[in-house]
C-alpha cells in the first residue's frame, strides 16, 4: 500500500546575514536584499516523505508558495528525490501572513488529495511554528507536532514520537494526518548527482516568460508579446515532453476566496520596526584566585544580583 504525501517547503531568507535593508517600511520582509535558503526543518520535512515511500510505496509531492524564484528550493527537492514539484505563485498572495498563508497552502493540498501532509516545524524567517497546525484545522485532518520519529506506519493508522521538551510521548491517530517535523528527526540525504543532471533545466512558466523577456529584448527590435507568447509557448511544450516543467497554480487555478488571501486575508499587522542595536559597556578582570572570587561574589550581593 503506497501513501500520497504532500509536503510544504519554503524558501527563506538566510537570517545569518540580516542587514539594515532586511524589512520594508511597511514591515514586510526585503527578500531581495538577502540571500534565498532552504528552510532548514522543511528539508527534515522533505527527508520523512522520501522515507516514507521508499518503505511503502506512493509519491512525494513537493509544494512552495512564493516568488517565482522560490523554484530554486523546488528543484533541489526533486535533486533529493521528490517525484512532483508545484509552485503556487500570484501578485494578489503578496504579504499573507501565516493564517493566509495557509489558507491557500490548503486549497492547493484539497486539490492534490495527500495521505500525509508534512511540514517542517517552523521557517526561520518568522520563528511562528503556526502555518503547519493551522493548515490542518483547515483540512480537517489530525495534527501531530514536533515529530521526533515515525514509530510504526501499518494501513490507514500512524504511530508517532513527539518532542515535549524535556521529554517525549507517543501518539496515534488515522490517516489522513499533518506532521510537523523537527531538525532532529532525521538527516536529510544529499542530492543525488544523476537527478541533478536530470532536472537543473527544469522551469516554471513564470520563469520561462523572464528567460524569454531577456532574450527575446536582445535579439529582436520588433518585440512583441505575441512572439514572446509563441516563444514561451514552444519551450515549455519541450520542458514538458522531457518532464521539466515545474507545474504552476495561481489562485484561481486552487479556487482560493480572495478575500482569504494576501493583505485582505491576513489580520497580522506591523505597527512598528526597530533596530536593535547592543554594545559593549565597561568590564572588570578578576584574577582566578580565592581572592577575586571572594571580591566577584561581594560586588554581586552589593549589586543584588544574587543573595
Amino acid at each position: 500500500m503506497g501513501y500520497n504525501c504532500v509536503v510544504c517547503v519554503k524558501q527563506v531568507p538566510d537570517t545569518k546575514r540580516i542587514t539594515g535593508q532586511a524589512m520594508k517600511d511597511d514591515g514586510t520582509v526585503n527578500r531581495a536584499a538577502l540571500p534565498a535558503i532552504f528552510n532548514f526543518e522543511d528539508l527534515n520535512a522533505l527527508e520523512e516523505a522520501l522515507a516514507i515511500r521508499d518503505a511503502h510505496g506512493g509519491t512525494v509531492t513537493v509544494v512552495t508558495m512564493g516568488l517565482p524564484t522560490a523554484c530554486e528550493v523546488l528543484r533541489e527537492s526533486l535533486y533529493r528525490g521528490a517525484d512532483r514539484a508545484i509552485l503556487i505563485t500570484d501578485r494578489r498572495a503578496a504579504a499573507s501572513d501565516t493564517l493566509a498563508t495557509s489558507y491557500i497552502l490548503s486549497c492547493a493540498v484539497k486539490k492534490l488529495g495527500a495521505d500525509i501532509v508534512l511540514c517542517g516545524r517552523q521557517a526561520i524567517d518568522g520563528d511562528t511554528a503556526q502555518v503547519g497546525p493551522q493548515l490542518a484545522e483547515k483540512l480537517g485532518c489530525p495534527v501531530i507536532t514536533y515529530l521526533e520519529q515515525i514509530v510504526s506506519l501499518q494501513g490507514r493508522r500512524i504511530e508517532v514520537r513527539r518532542s515535549v521538551g524535556n521529554g517525549h510521548e507517543v501518539v496515534a491517530c488515522e490517516l489522513p494526518v499533518l506532521l510537523t517535523v523537527m531538525e532532529t528527526a532525521n538527516t536529510p540525504r544529499p542530492q543525488a548527482a544523476r537527478r541533478v543532471m536530470k532536472y537543473k533545466k527544469a522551469r516554471s512558466l513564470a520563469e520561462v516568460q523572464k528567460l524569454a523577456d531577456e532574450a527575446m529584448k536582445n535579439d529582436y527590435e520588433d518585440y512583441t508579446a505575441e512572439l514572446k507568447a509563441g516563444q514561451v509557448e514552444q519551450y515549455c511544450a519541450k520542458l514538458d515532453q522531457r518532464g521539466l516543467l515545474i507545474e504552476q497554480w495561481g489562485l484561481d487555478d486552487i479556487g482560493a476566496d480572495l478575500a482569504w488571501c494576501g493583505r485582505d486575508g491576513s489580520p497580522t499587522k506591523v505597527h512598528r520596526i526597530q533596530a536593535v542595536v547592543l554594545k559593549g559597556g565597561t568590564y572588570k578582570e578578576l584574577p582566578p584566585t580565592d581572592e577575586g572570587m571572594a571580591t566577584l561574589a561581594r560586588e554581586l550581593i552589593e549589586d543584588h544580583t544574587i543573595g
